[in-house]
C-alpha cells in the first residue's frame, strides 16, 4: 500500500515546480539563500521542502506502527508512556570503591541503570603493576584486575534490581566472568540479572584500535559470550554492536549505521554456524549509537537501523519470532561535538542530541558531561547531563505521543533514503569479501578516515559551523572551570589489593586451571566463558588470562593503510 496514487503524486509534483518557479524564484531574486546546496551533516542531500509526493515510494507498512515489524516508529507498541528509558550515566575512575561512590552518587541522583568505563590497562588484558599499565591505572576508567576489583565495584548494588553495562571489547568475557561469579557468589538467580557487556571487537579493529588478539579467536570469543548468555543470562544482552567508536573515529552517520549492520551480520553468522538457531539468541542483541549534531538525520538514522534490523534478521537469517527482529540500543550523544571554548555551549548540544535520540526512539541514554573535553566529568556535570535527561522525560511532554515525528514528509524521505543507502554499502560489503576481509584490507579504515579528514577541511574553513571555535569565537576567554581530580594514591591502592590476590590464591590451582584454559582455546567447538568464570573465582588475574592466551593465539597488528 502506498501513500498516493500516480494521480495524486503527479500533482503535487507540478505544484511544487509551479511553486519554484513562481514564489521562489520571486523570493530569490530579493533575498538569495545562504549557499547553492544544503546537506545532512552525512553529505546528504537536502530539498528546500518536502510533500507527500516524496514519500510516495515508500510503502504504508514499512513505516507501519510502533512495535510491529519493522519497527520503524519504535520496538514497543507502548514506549515512554509505559516507561522512559533508562538513563544510563557511565562513570568509572580509580579503583572500584572510587567508581562504587560515584555509581551510588548518580543512583541517589535517579540515574536508573549503570555503565561503567575501564581503564586502558584493563581494556588492553594488563594487570595494574604490569609496566605498561605504569601512569595510567585507574587514569581514564576504573581499573579491575580480579574478582576483588569487581566486588569493590558493584559493593551495595542489587545487581538484579539495577542493570549493569560493562564497556569494554578485548578482554570483555573476562570482565563478564567476573560479574557472573560476583552474582553465583551473592547467591543472585542469573536469569534475572539485566544489563550488557559491550564486547564488539570488530569495531575495534575498524575504528577504535583496541584490540589484543587476531581477528578469528577475538570473533569466536564473541561468539562463545553470545552463546552463553543465551543460556544462562536470559535478560542480559552479550553484546552491544556499536557504531558509537565508529562515528567518533570520524565516520559519516550513514557509515555508523551501515558498518554497525555490516559487524552484526558477522556476529549473527558465526553464531549460526555454532548450530543455535537465530531465534535463541537474536531477541538479546542490542545496540549502541551516537546522537550526532544533525537533528533530523539522526532521528531518521535511527528509524531506518530499526527497519533495516528487522528485514535483515527476517529475510537473510530466517528469524520468525518478532523478538528477534526488533533493534534495542542504548544512544551516547556525542563526545567528539564537545568543545574546550565556551564549553558551557556543550550543555546546549547535549541536549538536543539527548532530544533527538529520545525522538528516534533509545531504550537507553547517556549524556555527557559539559567538561568532557577536559577530563572525566566532575560530579556536577555529571548531574547536569542527568537533569538534562529528567527535564526531557518529565517536563517536555515529548514521552506522550509515540514516534511524534513519524509522518514528517522530511523525517520519512529521509529515513527510506537512510534505509536504501545502507543496503547498497551492505551489498557492496558482502561484493567485496565479507566484512572481515574488508577489515584485514582496510576498506573500513580507509572510509572512515576519508570522511574525517573532508569533515576537518570543513571545520578548518568555517564550512561546518562550531559554536566557539570557528563561529562567535572569544578572543579572552577565562579557565573558571574544576576538573575531576586524579588521586595519585590510585595505582598504590590498586597494586595493593592485586598482589594480595596473588599471594592468597591458591597458586598450583590456578596454573592447573590456566592449562585447561589453552585446552579450550584450542577447540573451536568449546566454550571459552565457564573455564574463565572458574579462573576469576579461583583469584587468576585478567593479566594471567590474556597472556596464556597470547601464547597460543598471538596479538593482532594492523596493516595501515593510506
Amino acid at each position: 500500500m502506498s501513500w498516493l496514487d500516480p494521480k495524486q503524486r503527479d500533482a503535487l509534483q507540478s505544484e511544487r515546480a509551479s511553486w519554484e518557479e513562481q514564489e521562489v524564484a520571486a523570493f530569490l531574486r530579493k533575498q538569495p539563500e545562504r549557499k547553492e546546496q544544503f546537506h545532512t551533516i552525512g553529505d546528504i542531500p537536502v530539498q528546500r521542502t518536502y510533500t507527500a509526493a516524496d514519500i510516495a515510494d515508500t510503502p504504508l507498512e514499512d513505516i507501519g506502527l510502533p512495535g510491529r515489524y519493522p519497527f520503524t516508529r519504535g520496538p514497543y507498541p507502548t514506549m515512554y508512556r509505559s516507561r522512559t528509558w533508562t538513563m544510563r550515566q557511565i562513570a568509572g575512575f580509580g579503583t572500584g570503591e572510587d567508581t562504587n561512590q560515584r555509581f551510588k552518587y548518580l543512583i541517589a541522583q535517579g540515574q536508573t541503570g549503570i555503565s561503567t568505563d575501564f581503564d586502558m590497562p584493563t581494556l588492553m588484558g594488563y594487570d595494574s603493576d604490569h609496566p605498561m599499565s605504569d601512569g595510567e591505572v585507574g587514569r581514564e576508567g576504573v581499573a579491575i584486575d580480579t574478582l576483588a576489583d569487581m566486588r569493590a565495584l558493584l559493593a551495595d548494588i542489587d545487581l538484579e534490581t539495577i542493570s549493569v553495562s560493562l564497556t569494554i571489547n578485548p578482554t570483555a568475557w573476562i570482565l563478564l566472568a567476573m560479574y557472573v561469579a560476583l552474582a553465583q557468589e551473592r547467591g543472585y538467580d542469573l536469569n534475572k540479572l539485566s544489563g550488557t557487556v559491550q564486547a564488539d571487537i570488530l569495531k575495534e579493529y575498524m575504528a577504535q584500535k583496541e584490540y589484543i588478539y587476531p581477528i578469528a579467536p577475538s570473533v569466536r570469543i564473541v561468539r562463545d559470550i553470545i552463546t552463553y548468555s543465551a543460556r544462562n543470562l536470559r535478560r542480559y544482552n552479550p553484546i552491544n554492536i556499536s557504531g558509537y567508536h565508529i562515528s567518533e573515529a570520524g565516520s559519516s552517520p550513514l557509515q555508523e549505521a551501515a558498518f554497525t549492520l555490516a559487524n552484526l551480520i558477522t556476529y549473527v553468522e558465526e553464531v549460526t554456524r555454532t548450530g543455535m538457531q537465530v531465534d535463541e539468541f537474536a531477541p538479546r542483541l542490542a545496540f549502541f549509537f551516537v546522537s550526532q549534531g544533525d537533528f533530523f538525520e539522526e532521528v531518521a538514522k535511527f528509524r531506518a537501523l530499526r527497519r533495516c534490523y528487522a528485514k535483515i534478521m527476517k529475510e537473510r537469517f530466517g528469524a520468525r519470532n518478532p523478538e528477534s527482529m526488533r533493534l534495542r540500543f542504548h544512544c551516547q550523544t556525542a563526545a567528539a561535538t564537545l568543545t574546550k571554548p565556551q564549553y558551557k555551549v556543550n550543555i546546549v548540544r547535549t541536549a538536543l542530541q539527548a532530544l533527538s535520540a529520545v525522538l528516534g526512539g533509545a531504550q537507553s541514554l547517556h549524556t555527557n558531561g559539559y567538561d568532557e573535553a577536559f577530563a572525566i566529568p566532575t560530579e556536577d556535570a555529571m548531574k547536569m547531563a542527568l537533569r538534562t535527561q529528567q527535564v526531557i522525560a518529565e517536563e517536555s511532554c515529548v514521552t506522550q505521543v509515540i514516534d511524534p515525528l513519524g509522518g514528517s514528509y522530511y523525517v520519512e524521505a529521509l529515513t527510506t533514503e537512510y534505509e536504501r543507502r545502507i543496503f547498497a554499502l551492505l551489498d557492496e560489503v558482502d561484493e567485496r569479501g565479507g566484512t572481515i576481509k574488508l577489515i584485514e584490507q582496510g576498506w573500513f579504515q580507509k572510509q572512515i578516515a576519508d570522511f574525517a579528514y573532508e569533515t576537518a577541511l570543513r571545520k578548518q574553513s568555517g564550512e561546518k559551523p562550531v559554536i566557539g571555535v570557528n563561529r562567535f569565537v572569544e578572543a579572552e576567554e577565562r579557565a573558571d572551570i574544576e576538573i575531576h581530580p586524579y588521586d595519585p594514591s590510585t595505582a598504590e591502592r590498586q597494586i595493593a589489593r592485586t598482589r594480595r590476590v596473588r599471594a592468597e590464591r591458591d597458586e598450583p590451582k590456578v596454573q592447573a586451571l590456566l592449562e585447561q584454559l589453552l585446552e579450550v582455546a584450542r577447540d573451536p567447538s568449546r566454550n571459552i566463558m565457564p573455564i574463565t568464570i572458574e579462573l576469576v573465582r579461583q583469584g587468576a588475574t585478567m593479566g594471567d588470562i590474556v597472556e596464556r592466551l597470547k601464547t597460543l593465539w598471538g596479538t593482532y597488528r594492523e596493516t595501515p593503510v593510506f
